[in-house]
C-alpha cells in the first residue's frame, strides 16, 4: 500500500508569500511539512540552509557555527556542534559563502563579545549544542544552547525574523548584536546599531563579499524592556546608546525569572530602517509566536500541496517533499512591502506590480529547477523574469549570478536565456519586446570570449580559462534566442543564433572523441586526458572532457552524428558510466556523485541518463534514472552528492520521480524517464490539474510499457509543456521488461 494523501483544494498562487484572505479561506490541505527533512544535505558537501523560513522568503533565519569552510558556506553543518548566533540572511546549496547579516546571540552572566576560537569556550561567548536537543521543521527551528540554558526558537515571514528565547533566572540575561560577523568571503565595510528606546534597536550593515556591495537595514523590537545597552567597537566598548563603525556589536541586558519567555522581532531591508520598520509591521504586527509558525507552516503547506504524490514508503516520501521543499528557499525577496527595492545600479526605486527577486543561481536552476517552476510555479516565475529583465536594463545584460544586487558574474554562459525564452515558449507572461532585446543584447556582448565567438565560431583555449564550458553554454542560449527570434518572425536573427547555436562542433576533436580545448583552427590544446579537470584554470568548468562531451542539450541529433551515429553514440555513452580515472589532483570539489564518468552531483550531467530517449534506448534512462534515486539521494544529512545548488539537485529528483526531465533548455519538451510515485497530482496556477497515475510500480517494474493521455495513446518519448498545461489524466503502465519495441 502507498502513503494515500488527502487531496485538497488550493488556490492559485499569488504574488506575496503572506497568506491573503483567499489564502485563509481555502480547504484544508494535507500536513506534508511532515514530510519535510530540513537536515538532508546539511552534511557531507550539500551546503544546505538549515533555519526557519519561508517559501521564497528574503529572510532565512538560522544557526551559524563557529567553523569557518568551504562545508560551512550556508553557515551550519550537521558536524559540527557549536553556534554563534542565529543569522537573518543565508544562502542554500552554493559552493560560495556568503550574507549571514544580523547576528542575534542569547548569552547570560559575564562573557566576552569576541565570538571565540574552536575548543576554547574560555575566549568568547560560543556555545555548544546537540542535535538531541534541536529541532528543524519546515518554517521552525529550534535548539538548546548548553552554555546559557536558553532554549532558542525561530521562525520567520518573508521580511521579518520572529525569535523566542527561553532564559533561565538571572539577573544577566543579554542579547548580543553581532554586525561583524558574516558568512564565507562576506565582512562588514560599514555598520550601525541604535538604541531607539528601551524596547526598539534600528540600524544596518554593510558588507563585501561574493557580492561587492550588500547593503542590509533592521528594525528590531524586543518583548520587554532593556536595563541596560552597551555598544562595542568589535570588542572594546564604547559608551553612547549608538555607534557607526567597522565592526560595531551590542548587548541589550535585562533580568529573567526561571523558563521566562523573551521574544525578539527584527524586520529586514534593503532599502531603509523605515522600510524595514514598515516591514515589520506589517508581517508580524503582534506578539504570538505560535501564530507565526503556524503560517509558516501553512505557507509551506501550501506551496507544496501543488504537487500531491503517493508513494511506497516515508522515505520516498520524505526525500520528495524535502526535495520540492529545497526548490523553494530562492530565488528570495529582494524588495519592501512598499514596493521599494534596490537596483542593479544600486540606485533604489519603486515598483508594486511585482515582487523584486535576488540569489539568482542560473548556470544550476536553468537546467531542472527553472522548468520545475514552469509547472508549479507559474505566477513565481512571472516575477522572476521581470526581476531579471529589469535587472538587465540596469546592468546592460541579464544576470549572470546575481546575488542582493549584485552581479557575481559567476559560472560560464548567459544562463539567464535558457530561462527567459523557456518562459516565453510557455506563455509566461512577461515584456516580451523588452525579453526579446535582452537576450539578444547579453549574447552580443563582447566579454569572456564572446568577442572570439563572434569572430572566430570559438574560443581559443589559450585566451580564456574555462573556453570550452564557456563555448558550449553560450551555443546551448544562442540556439535558445533563435527559438525566440521564430515567434517574432525574424529571420536574419533565426539564421544567425541557429549558426551560433551549432557552434558546439567547434570543440569537438573527431581524432580523440571529445570536447576539448582548441588553440586555432588547426591546433588543439595539448597534453589532452578526458579524465583531467583542472579547478578555475583548465577548459572545463567543475568536469572534465567526458563529463562536457555531452553538454549539446540544444541538438541532440546533431550531436548523435557528430559522435559517429546511433551506435557509436550509445556505446559512448554506455562507456560514460562505466569508465574510471585519475581526475587530477587539482579537481574541483563538485565533480561528485561518480557513476563512472557521470557525475550527479554537479549540474552538467544532470540531462545526460535522458539521452538515451532520443536513440531508442529508454529502458537505459529508466535503469541510471532508478539507481541514482536510490544510492545518491538519502534521507540523512549527507542524503545529496554534491552542492544543492539553491535547488537544482532537488529539482532533478522531483522531475524524475515523476516521470519525466526537460534535455532542451527550452520550449518544453520533457523527456520520460521511470517514475518513482504511484501517484500524483499536479495543481497549477492557470487553474487546470494534472492527474499522473502510475500502475504496476516497484521495484522490479522500472519500465514504462504504454502512456495515455485522457484515454488515448500518448508519446513514450516526449511529455510536451502545451499538453501539461492542459490538464487531465495521464496513465502509465510499468512493467519489468524493456518495451521500446512495443511503443511508439
Amino acid at each position: 500500500m502507498g502513503l494515500a494523501i488527502g487531496l485538497g483544494a488550493v488556490v492559485s498562487g499569488c504574488k506575496e508569500q503572506a497568506p491573503s484572505d483567499q489564502d485563509k479561506d481555502r480547504v484544508p490541505e494535507a500536513d506534508l511539512v511532515e514530510y519535510v527533512n530540513p537536515y538532508i544535505g546539511s552534511g557531507g558537501h550539500g551546503h544546505v540552509f538549515v533555519g526557519a523560513n519561508v517559501p521564497f522568503g528574503g529572510v532565512q533565519l538560522g544557526p551559524v557555527n563557529l567553523t569557518e569552510g568551504w562545508d560551512w558556506c550556508s553557515g551550519y553543518h550537521y558536524s559540527d556542534s557549536t553556534i554563534i548566533g542565529f543569522a537573518h540572511t543565508h544562502l542554500s546549496g552554493t559552493g560560495i559563502g556568503d550574507l549571514g547579516d544580523v547576528l542575534v546571540m542569547p548569552v547570560v552572566g559575564e562573557v566576552s563579545v569576541a565570538k571565540g576560537v574552536p575548543e576554547q569556550p574560555e575566549t568568547g561567548y560560543f556555545s555548544y549544542f546537540d542535535h538531541e536537543n534541536e529541532v528543524v521543521e519546515a518554517g521552525y527551528y529550534a535548539v538548546q544552547l548548553d552554555r546559557y540554558d536558553v532554549y532558542a526558537e525561530l521562525t520567520a515571514t518573508s521580511r521579518a525574523g520572529f525569535h523566542q528565547y527561553t532564559f533561565p533566572e538571572s539577573d544577566e540575561s543579554k542579547l548580543l548584536f553581532n554586525l561583524k560577523q558574516g558568512i564565507g568571503w562576506d565582512v562588514p565595510t560599514e555598520t550601525h546599531i541604535e538604541l531607539v528606546n528601551d524596547t526598539t534597536l534600528t540600524g544596518y550593515r554593510f558588507s563585501k563579499g561574493w557580492a561587492k556591495d550588500q547593503k542590509l537595514y533592521f528594525a528590531a523590537k524586543l518583548s520587554k524592556p532593556v536595563v541596560s545597552f552597551e555598544v562595542f567597537d568589535e570588542n572594546e566598548p564604547v559608551a553612547g546608546k549608538s555607534l557607526t563603525g567597522k565592526e560595531v556589536k551590542a548587548l541589550m541586558e535585562f533580568a529573567t525569572t526561571a523558563d521566562e519567555k523573551v521574544l525578539l522581532k527584527v524586520g529586514i531591508s534593503p532599502v531603509s530602517v523605515v522600510n524595514a520598520m514598515d516591514n515589520l509591521k506589517e508581517e508580524i504586527p503582534h506578539w504570538d509566536f505560535k501564530r507565526t509558525v503556524a503560517d509558516a507552516k501553512s505557507n509551506w503547506n501550501h506551496e507544496l500541496n501543488k504537487i500531491q504524490v503517493e508513494m511506497d514508503d516515508e522515505v520516498e516520501m520524505t526525500k520528495f517533499y524535502t526535495a520540492l521543499y529545497h526548490t523553494m528557499i530562492a530565488p528570495s525577496v529582494f524588495n519592501d512591502h512598499n514596493g521599494d527595492y534596490a537596483g542593479a545600479d544600486g540606485k533604489v526605486r519603486n515598483d508594486t506590480t511585482f515582487t523584486n527577486l535576488t540569489t539568482f543561481s542560473l548556470w544550476d536552476i536553468y537546467r531542472g529547477c527553472s522548468p520545475l517552476y514552469t509547472i508549479f510555479q507559474q505566477n513565481r516565475m512571472e516575477d522572476i523574469v521581470k526581476s531579471m529583465l529589469k535587472i538587465y536594463e540596469q546592468q546592460g545584460k541579464l544576470p549572470v549570478w546575481h546575488l542582493v544586487g549584485n552581479e557575481t558574474n559567476t559560472m560560464p554562459g548567459y544562463s539567464a536565456v535558457p530561462i527567459v525564452v523557456d518562459a516565453y515558449l510557455k506563455g509566461i507572461p512577461m515584456d516580451t519586446v523588452l525579453a526579446y532585446e535582452a537576450v539578444k543584447a547579453s549574447a552580443m556582448r563582447d566579454e569572456l570570449g564572446l568577442d572570439k565567438v563572434k569572430e572566430l565560431g570559438y574560443i581559443p583555449a589559450d585566451g580564456e580559462v574555462e573556453s570550452v564550458s564557456k563555448g558550449l553554454e553560450y551555443a546551448l542560449s544562442d540556439w535558445c534566442i533563435a527559438q525566440m527570434a521564430k515567434g517574432f518572425g525574424a529571420q536574419e536573427d533565426v539564421a544567425y543564433f541557429s549558426k551560433r547555436g551549432k557552434y558546439y562542433q567547434h570543440y569537438f576533436d573527431p581524432n580523440v572523441g571529445f570536447m576539448r580545448g582548441r588553440i586555432a583552427d588547426n591546433e588543439w590544446r595539448k597534453p589532452f586526458s578526458p579524465f583531467t579537470s583542472i579547478h578555475m584554470k583548465g577548459d572545463f568548468t567543475e568536469g572534465n572532457a567526458w563529463q562536457y562531451t555531452w553538454l549539446v542539450p540544444q541538438d541532440v541529433e546533431g550531436l548523435v552524428e557528430l559522435l559517429g551515429g546511433r551506435e557509436a553514440f550509445i556505446s559512448k555513452l554506455d562507456s560514460l558510466f562505466l569508465v574510471e580515472g585519475d581526475m587530477g589532483e587539482e579537481a574541483s570539489n563538485d565533480i561528485t556523485g561518480l557513476v563512472g564518468q557521470y557525475a550527479q552531483g554537479n549540474e552538467p550531467s544532470h540531462h545526460v541518463t535522458y539521452l538515451y530517449g532520443y536513440v531508442g534506448q529508454s529502458h537505459k534512462t529508466a535503469e541510471k534514472v532508478r539507481y541514482i534515486l536510490k544510492n545518491l539521494y538519502a534521507n540523512d544529512p549527507d542524503g545529496l552528492s554534491g552542492n544543492e545548488d539553491v535547488g537544482q539537485m532537488s529539482a532533478w529528483l522531483v522531475l524524475s520521480s515523476l516521470g519525466f526531465y526537460p534535455v532542451e533548455p527550452a520550449g518544453g519538451k520533457y523527456v520520460w524517464g521511470s517514475p518513482t510515485v504511484n501517484n500524483a497530482t499536479i495543481r497549477m496556477d492557470n487553474g487546470k490539474t494534472l492527474h499522473l497515475t502510475v500502475k504496476g510500480n516497484s521495484e522490479e517494474n522500472i519500465y514504462i510499457q504504454n502512456i495515455t493521455f485522457n484515454g488515448k495513446p500518448y508519446s513514450s518519448q516526449f511529455l510536451m509543456h502545451e499538453d501539461l498545461l492542459k490538464g487531465g489524466e495521464i496513465v502509465v503502465e510499468m512493467g519489468s521488461e524493456a518495451a521500446e519495441h512495443r511503443l511508439k
